[in-house]
C-alpha cells in the first residue's frame, strides 16, 4: 500500500477543508511547494495535489503553485481539480505531472474519460467523491443520484489507472476512513482503489492495509499529517512492511 500526502491549494495557499466546504478552511502554509518538499523529504512516493478553486470554477486556477511544486520535488505528482478538457490534461502532463484526476467530468461526460485513457495510457485517475454512497460533483457542491459503485463499474474496461474514492463526510474530519464503503467499492471493480477521507492516525492506516486483498492499493492523508496526529514516515514504513 502507498501512503499519499495531500497538498490542497486554495488561492495559492496550502489549506485543508472540512467536508469539502470552501468556507471552512484552515491555512497550513502560504507556500504549497514547501509542504510538498517536506512530504518528499519524509519519503512520499506520490504527492496528491488538488486545485480547490479549479474544482469549483471548472478550470485550473492554481497552475503557478503547481508549477512551483513540480520544480521543487522529484516525486511523482498527481493533480485534480477543474480538469474538464483534453487541453488541460495536455498542459499538466507537459509540465511534468505524472497523473491527472478526472472527477466531475466522469459523470457529465464519461466518453471524455475513455478518450483520455486511450490518449494517455496509465495516466488517468477517476476521482469518485461520495456522500451517503452517491457521487457529488462540482467541488462537492452538487449531489447526484448515481452511486459510487455504479460509476466505478462504468469505467471497468477503459484503462483507468486507479480510482480515488473519497467519503465526503469523513474528509478533513479525522474520524477514520469509511472502511465499509471503501471495501464495497474496491470489491465491485478490478480497478485499483485509493482511499481518501477521514484518516486520523496510524490505526487507520493499519485498518486500510487490511483492505489490500480487496483491491485497495493506497491511502491519501491530509489533515492528519498537518495536524500532527499521523507521522508520514511511520505510516510509509508500516505500509511498506505490509507489502513484504
Amino acid at each position: 500500500m502507498i501512503i499519499i500526502p495531500a497538498v490542497d491549494i486554495k488561492e495559492g495557499r496550502c489549506v485543508r477543508l472540512l467536508q469539502g466546504r470552501m468556507d471552512a478552511e484552515t491555512v497550513f502554509s502560504n507556500d504549497p511547494s514547501a509542504m510538498a518538499v517536506r512530504w518528499a523529504q519524509e519519503g512520499a512516493e506520490i504527492i496528491h495535489v488538488v486545485d480547490l478553486d479549479g474544482a469549483v470554477s471548472k478550470n485550473p486556477r492554481n497552475m503557478n503553485a503547481i508549477k512551483e511544486i513540480l520544480q521543487s520535488v522529484n516525486v511523482p505528482i498527481q493533480v485534480g481539480g477543474g480538469i474538464r478538457t483534453m487541453d488541460t490534461i495536455e498542459r499538466y502532463l507537459s509540465l511534468g505531472v505524472n497523473r491527472v484526476i478526472i472527477g466531475t467530468e466522469a459523470i457529465r461526460n464519461p466518453q471524455f474519460v475513455k478518450d483520455a485513457c486511450k490518449a494517455y495510457s496509465g495516466r488517468i485517475i477517476v476521482g469518485i467523491d461520495a456522500r451517503n454512497g452517491y457521487v457529488s460533483i462540482n467541488g462537492w457542491t452538487h449531489d447526484t443520484r448515481i452511486s459510487a459503485v455504479d460509476l466505478a463499474r462504468s469505467f471497468e474496461d477503459c484503462g483507468v489507472a486507479a480510482i480515488n474514492f473519497t467519503d465526503i463526510h469523513r474528509d478533513g474530519m479525522q474520524t477514520g476512513p469509511n472502511l465499509e464503503e471503501t471495501r464495497r467499492l474496491a470489491r465491485a471493480v478490478a480497478i485499483p482503489v485509493v482511499a481518501s477521507g477521514g484518516v486520523a492516525n496510524i490505526q487507520d492506516i493499519i485498518d486500510l492495509i487490511k483492505l489490500q486483498s480487496d483491491g485497495v492499493v493506497g491511502a491519501i492523508a491530509g489533515k492528519a499529517l498537518y495536524a500532527g496526529t499521523l507521522d508520514l514516515k511511520k505510516a510509509i514504513e508500516l505500509a511498506r512492511s505490509s507489502a513484504g
